[in-house]
């Protein structure tokens, strides 16, 4: 733990923006935070590593917020992408970023919030943190975890890291696979609840269909075409084979009637990547911050260089490429299945379940390269209205983990 951090603090000094901004929102969190700390004492605690799993505990979140508003509620992150999109979050009463999770921090964290209890969501176990908890005897749980033979706490030196786990009074796991494999270690206190990201992801579907968000230009782009594909959170290989199934349409169909359409939303929007796709798609392509009606009417590509639209575009599109796929792993698959889209992606899923689930409903694909690509956004847009419902009924069939977990510890 102590070299993780280290290399960190390097990495900070080496200019990495994100460790920088680690850094200084650690320096302040016991320094200068103490006091709200002190003033949220008795608070119920979430803790998220970024954003992605702090939308799996956000259900419950705002759930006991709105049934027991009496209580107060505190959110921190590991990550600076979380911190910085959620430091605003309006049904939290504090939000913070977790202090390095050495022996001190976690003590005098602990001493100041001097939390009922808290929440850690899927993948969080930090030593220090969980043995202080279990120290002082204030409960802690970890919600929509999922475990794997491969993982640390199964091999023949993760000992410690079993011991670790039953510092949790209970953990909420997403499958069946899971609870086994934690039961045959000896770990008992678990059970399955499922996954609570489609409980949330079932949400933002209802409050976009109530029209929640205005995206008038990306409507507008879309509208009256009948081959829309929405590509989210892409990475430079997702968008080189996006950008040769482009082409072809644009070969097939040279006018805009009737033509493939993309909606383009990268996973980063610094100005470099965003350079990198607007040399790739040359010709018609329209950027979301600066496109106008008459841009709108001759790009085929629509390139949203925003945050935090995503979830509520997926429903101008007829099918949805998720990114990822071809790196370390694929984005969030759930959010444009609840919308009832189905779901094309890269060949790196199998350590999503999700993923598994779509592809077993008939409403997912999994894809090599262009070739692969391309025959499975044919076949989804020829058919998006029946593979669409296969989408929205396994999310439907998936959701109600919020219920459980808040009824048992609520």
């Amino acid at each position: 733990m102590f070299f993780y951090f280290l290399l960190i603090r390097i990495a900070a000094l080496c200019g990495h923006k994100k460790a920088q901004l680690l850094i200084q929102g650690q320096s302040e969190t016991l320094k200068q935070r103490t006091k709200e700390l002190n003033a949220l004492r008795g608070s119920v605690w979430f803790h998220a590593a970024s954003v992605g799993e702090f939308e799996q505990a956000r259900s419950m979140i705002e759930r006991l917020k709105r049934e027991h508003p009496e209580k107060k509620i505190v959110v921190t992150f590991f990550s600076p992408s979380g911190y910085e999109m959620r430091k605003g979050y309006a049904r939290a009463d504090g939000v913070f970023y977790l202090p390095f999770a050495t022996r001190k921090n976690a003590r005098q964290f602990i001493e100041a919030l001097r939390p009922s209890m808290a929440v850690f969501v899927k993948y969080e176990f930090w030593p220090a943190y969980l043995k202080e908890l279990k120290k002082r005897g204030i409960p802690a749980y970890c919600i929509s975890a999922i475990f794997r033979p491969g993982q640390r706490f199964f091999q023949w030196y993760g000992g410690a890291s079993r011991k670790l786990l039953k510092c949790f009074t209970h953990i909420y796991v997403q499958d069946e696979r899971s609870r086994q494999l934690l039961e045959k270690h000896g770990i008992t206190a678990c059970s399955v609840a499922g996954d609570t990201r489609f409980d949330r992801v079932a949400q933002v579907q209802r409050d976009n269909v109530q029209g929640t968000k205005d995206l008038g230009l990306i409507e507008r782009f879309a509208e009256g075409c009948e081959r829309v594909v929405v590509a989210g959170s892409t990475w430079p290989e997702d968008e080189k084979l996006l950008e040769q199934y482009i082409q072809v349409q644009r070969d097939k169909v040279p006018s805009t009637k009737g033509q493939c359409k993309l909606i383009l939303v990268p996973h980063e929007i610094d100005e470099a990547h965003l350079h990198f796709i607007f040399n790739l798609f040359k010709g018609r392509f329209v950027r979301y911050t600066r496109a106008t009606a008459t841009a709108l009417l001759h790009a085929d590509v629509l390139v949203v260089d925003a945050m935090g639209l995503l979830n509520s575009i997926y429903r101008f599109g007829h099918v949805a490429y998720v990114g990822g796929g071809f790196g370390e792993g694929i984005h969030n698959t759930i959010e444009p299945a609840a919308f009832g889209r189905p779901v094309v992606f890269g060949p790196n899923y199998h350590h999503f379940r999700e993923a598994q689930g779509l592809i077993d409903a008939g409403a997912g694909k999994s894809v090599k390269n262009s070739t692969e690509l391309a025959a499975a956004l044919d076949y989804a847009l020829d058919n998006h209205r029946e593979l669409g419902e296969k989408a929205a009924e396994y999310v439907q069939s998936e959701t109600g983990a919020t219920d459980k977990i808040y009824g048992e510890i609520f």
